[in-house]
C-alpha cells in the first residue's frame, strides 16, 4: 500500500490532476435517479459537520492515479462541479464573492475522454439534469458540497492489491453483484503483458450489458446448469458461489496433468488466429466452450460469457427449424398461464435442460429430446399445486437425473434412453392447464 487510507474533500478531488479512468473500467452507467439521489443527500445533510459519500480506490501507476473503485460517483461529483462553474445564477455568484469563496477549478474533463457510447449518453443526460438542479444550491449548499462532503481515498501501488481491496470492501456488505466480483478476479488473471487497449476490447461486450441482464444470465442459466450437472443445489447465485466460475490460468508455470488439454487448446486457438495465414484465408476459430467445462481464467472467461449471452437465441432458432421441437416451443410460448410465477420457474428448468443438451450435442435428435424434456419438466407443474424455486431445485437433482445424465452422456442416445414416467390423471392438480395436458396426451405420456 502506498499510503494509509485518507479523507479527501470534494474540493481536493476535483483539483487532483493525476486522476485517470483506465480503459478496463466499465462505462459510466449512473442514471438520473442516481444523480438526483446524490444531490438530495448532499442538500439534506448540509447542516452536518461533514458527510461521507463513499470510497475511492486508486492504483498508482507511473505519474497517474487510476480509479479502480468509485468511478461512477467520482464522475457524477465532477459533473456537479462543472455545472456549478458554468451555470450558477448571478445572485449566487455575487453571494460567493461576499463570502470570499472561490469555486475550485477542474481540468479533468478536458483530460478525460469517453469513447464508449453508453458513457457519452449517460454523461450528456445526467449533466442536463444536474444543470436543472443547480438552482437548489445556495452559498451554504455550495460550500458544504466542496468543503464538507468527503470520500475515503485508498491509493495502492499494485493493481492486483487494488482489486483485492476492492473485492474485500464489497464482500463486507456493499451492494456488489457476484458477477462484479468475477469481473475483478478475471481482470487480475489476464496475461501480464496485455495492454490496456486489449483489456478494453476483451471486456467491451460485458460492459455493454446492463447489470440486471448479467445477473439473470448467471443466476438463471449458467450457474444452475453448472451446479445441477454436478449434483449440487442451485437456488441462489451469491458471492459464496463465485468459485463456480473460477478455474485454471494456463499462463501459470505450475500446472496439473488434467489441465494440459485446456492449456493446449487455449494456446493453439490464439496461435491459429494470429497466424499470418489468417490474413489470406480470413478464417478464425472460436474457443470450443462447454457449459460444464473447467473454467479458464482471464480473457477466456469474458469470451465464455459473450458466447453464452447469445446462445439461448441460437438454441430457439434451432428448435424452430425442427417440426417436433417447434410444436412444443409454440405451446410453451402461448399457453395462457405461462406468466405465473410457478410456470416461470418450470420454464427456466426447461430452458436449462434444453440448453445443456444442445450445448453438448447440437441439433442431433433435438425434436425427440425436446418432447422428453417437456414432459419431464411440466410434470412438476401439473402434479403440484404450487411450484417454488425450491421445487425446481429439488426436482433437478432427483431421478431420472436429467442434468447428471447429460453431463455424463457420450451420445444423444444416452439421454434419449432416460425413462420419463407418464402422468396419471389422478395425479394432476392443475386441470386448468388444458394446453399442456393436451400436448402431453398427444405424446402418449398421459394415462386416464
Amino acid at each position: 500500500m502506498r499510503e494509509k487510507p485518507s479523507i479527501i474533500s470534494i474540493k481536493e478531488l476535483v483539483q487532483e490532476g493525476k486522476l485517470c479512468i483506465p480503459n478496463y473500467q466499465r462505462p459510466y452507467k449512473w442514471s438520473i435517479k442516481n444523480v438526483n439521489q446524490l444531490i438530495d443527500d448532499v442538500l439534506l445533510h448540509r447542516d452536518r459537520s461533514a458527510y461521507r459519500i463513499g470510497t475511492l480506490v486508486l492504483h498508482h501507476e507511473e505519474n497517474q492515479l487510476n480509479i479502480v473503485d468509485g468511478q461512477q460517483r467520482a464522475i457524477t461529483v465532477l459533473l456537479i462541479a462543472l455545472a456549478l462553474q458554468e451555470h450558477l445564477q448571478q445572485k449566487v455568484k455575487e453571494d460567493l464573492v461576499k463570502h470570499h469563496f472561490q469555486l475550485p477549478k477542474t481540468a479533468l474533463f478536458e483530460k478525460w475522454t469517453f469513447s464508449n457510447p453508453i458513457s457519452q449518453r449517460n454523461i450528456h443526460q445526467n449533466y442536463r439534469e444536474i444543470r436543472r438542479r443547480i438552482v437548489d444550491f445556495d452559498v451554504h449548499g455550495i460550500r458544504f458540497f466542496y468543503e464538507k462532503c468527503e470520500l475515503v481515498k485508498v491509493v495502492l501501488d499494485d493493481v492486483s492489491e487494488a482489486f483485492q481491496f476492492f473485492d474485500s470492501q464489497n464482500a463486507r456488505g456493499r451492494d456488489l453483484e457476484p458477477h462484479d466480483l468475477l469481473k475483478a478476479f478475471h481482470l487480475r488473471e489476464l496475461a501480464p503483458a496485455i495492454t490496456e487497449q486489449e483489456k478494453m476490447e476483451i471486456v467491451s461486450h460485458w460492459e455493454s450489458l446492463e447489470t440486471d441482464d448479467l445477473k439473470l444470465l448467471f443466476a438463471q442459466l449458467l450457474f444452475r446448469i453448472r451446479y445441477w450437472s454436478k449434483g449440487h443445489s442451485a437456488r441462489f447465485f451469491t458471492k459464496n458461489e463465485v468459485d463456480a466460475f473460477k478455474g485454471i490460468s494456463p499462463e501459470n508455470e505450475s500446472i496439473f496433468p488434467y489441465t494440459e488439454i485446456y492449456k493446449i487448446s487455449h494456446f493453439f486457438i490464439d496461435d491459429y488466429n494470429n497466424n499470418y495465414h489468417r490474413k489470406i484465408d480470413r478464417q478464425t476459430v472460436s474457443y470450443p466452450f462447454q457449459l460444464n467445462q473447467v473454467m479458464i481464467n482471464g480473457k477466456r472467461f469474458f469470451e465464455f460469457v459473450n458466447h453464452y449471452w447469445n446462445v439461448r437465441d441460437q438454441l430457439y432458432a434451432t428448435l424452430h427449424k425442427d417440426d417436433k421441437a417447434k410444436v412444443i416451443v409454440d405451446v410453451l410460448n402461448n399457453y395462457p398461464q405461462r406468466f405465473r410465477t410457478g410456470d416461470a420457474y418450470v420454464r427456466t428448468l426447461f430452458d436449462c435442460a434444453m440448453l445443456f443438451y444442445w450445448d453438448k450435442f447440437g441439433n442431433i435428435e433435438i425434436g425427440r429430446i425436446t418432447e422428453k424434456i417437456f414432459v419431464w419438466t411440466y410434470r412438476l407443474r401439473l402434479v403440484q399445486h404450487s411450484v417454488q424455486l425450491a421445487s425446481i431445485d429439488n426436482y433437478a437433482l432427483e431421478g431420472p437425473h436429467i442434468f447428471k445424465t447429460i453431463h455424463e452422456a457420450l451420445s444423444p442416445k444416452d439421454v434419449l434412453n432416460i425413462s420419463v414416467a407418464p402422468i396419471k390423471s389422478g395425479e394432476v392438480r392443475r386441470n386448468e392447464l388444458n394446453t399442456i395436458i393436451n400436448q402431453v396426451k398427444k405424446l402418449s405420456y398421459y394415462e386416464e
